[in-house]
């Protein structure tokens, strides 16, 4: 599952990866690879795929599921995909309640005791999707953990991940989509342990080709 996802991803160009000419996160943060999981919904093949594999995931690890809650906005489309293909109820979180209305934070029917996976995009440092996790706990759920489509598998990410007692299970990482970027000749071989020094100490810039 790990390597088909992987290899989607690089097909429909969800993923870039560019070590001699880094993205800049909004952290400030340079990176040498950008995941747009978005894209992905736009391939019907590709989609279903990570849908599938996103089923999957909570069939194996959380088969106590009762409800399915995506982040806003990335995680809401997969969310309602994977839902429909378990039969089961899903919402979404916003990141902020609404300023008006009712001023939910979370949308659609969410009761105390309900057993709930999250579904996300993407863990880069896990920060919004704990603090989805702990809006739902808020409320009375119990959220069996997150289902994701990709990790970038950062220390920091496990250790919030950790701090708030939640797992994550992806359908693809980051070790896995080099492996597959390099067989499928988008990266070459020797730029690998650049990008994976990024991963394991992102502050530090040495990973930069050519710098």
């Amino acid at each position: 599952m790990k390597r088909k996802i992987a290899k989607d991803l690089l097909e429909v160009k969800a993923v870039f990866l560019r070590p001699e000419n880094p993205f800049v996160w909004a952290s400030g943060i340079k990176s040498p690879i950008y995941c747009d999981n978005r894209l992905t919904l736009s391939y019907p093949e590709v989609r279903t795929d990570v849908e599938e594999a996103l089923a999957q995931i909570i069939r194996e690890y959380y088969p106590e599921c009762t409800c399915i809650m995506g982040t806003s906005t990335a995680g809401i489309a997969h969310a309602a995909i994977t839902a429909t293909i378990l039969g089961l109820p899903m919402g979404y979180v916003r990141a902020n309640a609404k300023n008006h209305g009712r001023n939910n934070q979370i949308e659609g029917r969410i009761e105390k005791g309900m057993k709930v996976v999250v579904i996300e995009d993407l863990i880069s440092t896990a920060g919004s999707v704990v603090d989805v996790v702990e809006a739902l706990r808020e409320v009375g759920a119990e959220v069996l953990g997150i289902a994701s489509i990709f990790t970038y598998g950062m220390k920091k990410a496990a250790d919030r991940l950790a701090e708030h007692h939640v797992g994550n299970i992806s359908a693809s990482d980051y070790d896995t989509l080099l492996e597959v970027a390099v067989e499928e000749k988008y990266i070459d071989a020797s730029i690998v342990p650049n990008l994976l020094a990024f991963r394991d100490n992102p502050s530090d810039e040495s990973w930069i080709v050519g710098q």
